[in-house]
């Protein structure tokens, strides 16, 4: 396991690279997997406004003006927080020894801040000075759906991993009890359908304010959905976070099997838990588990991989608005449906059952993705536009 670049890089290149210390790499493919997804959804988007499934709006811009002082200060506010925190790492005393630990603190280097937040201030003074003409004038623009993909990302993003975090600390009540706030600003402990749920809400609210079909958002948005939850698996079983499984101690079904895909330890992970490794020189991060579990966030990478693939290749064929949606919200559910019965979660009792928060919440999904499938016809005919 990794729980950050520096040591991918150590371990593999024999490089030491301190500065990699910050690059946390749960993170890292997590952002991976945003950029993976906008990439593939305005692909997608271009094709299908291509057929006509989506128009533009048109937007009145003034061109040629200076710079105003909001747009000044919110270039500042950023510059100012990117210095103070991110290029605080390398020059606060220590900060390299542990930086999420840094970055979630109130420590920061103020000379980076204001120079850094002076920097894209004056960035953004050129930009609109090199512009600017003796008198503004208006200027119509057409913006399309995925001309807004960024837009849809960032949002989808910020809504995202609040959700996680609420979600998260709901399901881990006790927890969250003894720490509030550090379990609320920890970098660590997020759930994925809680993220789900807070940006799909956030996203059909920007849908709803920008005149853009949220259903045939969906449709296109479905394969991507898939991919990007296969690469941010990706980060959950190189870090080690703990989405892993119950211990398995059963011998393999099959000799051809790797012993890490069958039963695997997680030597060295993010989440700190286990027993001493003994001779380690990795820091903070010397443990192992005791008992060797399923890696199940290897077999989510492997199952989403291929529903990606399935989706992707169906995308075409999918001829009812709503349905391909439909398809995702069943094999999505189905998939974490049956990797929770070897997964290690937190369980309810709920009139005897002991379900899980994503069992309760995938068996949702698998329901409405069945009624979906069925009623979209009647719902989303051909021949009607959607706000």
């Amino acid at each position: 396991m990794y729980p950050n670049l520096y040591y991918a890089v150590k371990d593999l290149f024999g490089l030491d690279v301190s500065f990699l210390k910050v690059v946390n790499s749960f993170g890292f493919f997590v952002a991976l997997s945003f950029l993976a997804a906008a990439w593939l959804l305005i692909k997608e988007l271009k094709r299908r406004q291509a057929l006509g499934e989506f128009t533009y709006v048109e937007k009145i811009i003034k061109v040629g003006q200076p710079a105003t002082f909001p747009e000044l200060l919110i270039n500042f506010i950023l510059g100012f927080f990117l210095g103070y925190k991110i290029l605080g790492v390398f020059i606060v005393n220590g900060a390299l020894d542990d930086p999420q630990t840094f970055i979630f603190s109130r420590d920061g280097s103020w000379t980076a801040g204001l120079l850094l937040g002076g920097f894209f201030a004056g960035l953004k003074w050129w930009e609109k000075h090199k512009n600017k003409t003796a008198a503004p004038e208006d200027r119509k623009i057409r913006i399309w759906p995925s001309d807004r993909v960024g837009d849809i990302t960032i949002l989808a993003a910020a809504a995202g991993f609040i959700g996680a975090k609420v979600f998260d600390n709901l399901e881990n009540w006790n927890r969250f009890l003894q720490d509030p706030i550090g379990n609320l600003l920890s970098p660590s402990g997020l759930t994925f359908y809680g993220g789900l749920i807070f940006a799909i809400a956030a996203i059909w609210y920007y849908c709803r304010r920008h005149k853009i079909s949220f259903i045939k958002l969906a449709d296109a948005t479905a394969p991507s959905l898939m991919l990007a939850y296969g690469i941010g698996r990706m980060g959950c079983q190189v870090s080690g976070d703990g989405d892993w499984g119950i211990p398995n101690s059963n011998p393999k079904p099959f000799g051809w099997i790797p012993n890490w895909f069958w039963s695997y330890d997680f030597p060295h992970n993010v989440n700190k838990e286990g027993v001493p490794i003994p001779g380690c020189t990795w820091g903070d991060y010397c443990t192992h588990l005791s008992a060797a579990v399923y890696p199940t966030s290897l077999y989510e990478i492997v199952m989403a991989l291929l529903l990606f693939a399935f989706l992707w290749s169906i995308r075409k064929k999918v001829k009812v608005t709503g349905r391909l949606f439909a398809i995702y919200l069943i094999v999505n559910g189905i998939e974490r449906l049956f990797i929770e019965q070897i997964r290690v979660n937190t369980r309810y009792n709920i009139f005897g059952f002991h379900p899980t928060q994503a069992e309760i919440i995938s068996s949702g999904l698998i329901i409405g993705g069945i009624l979906l499938y069925i009623y979209a016809p009647k719902l989303w005919s051909q021949k009607k536009v959607l706000a």
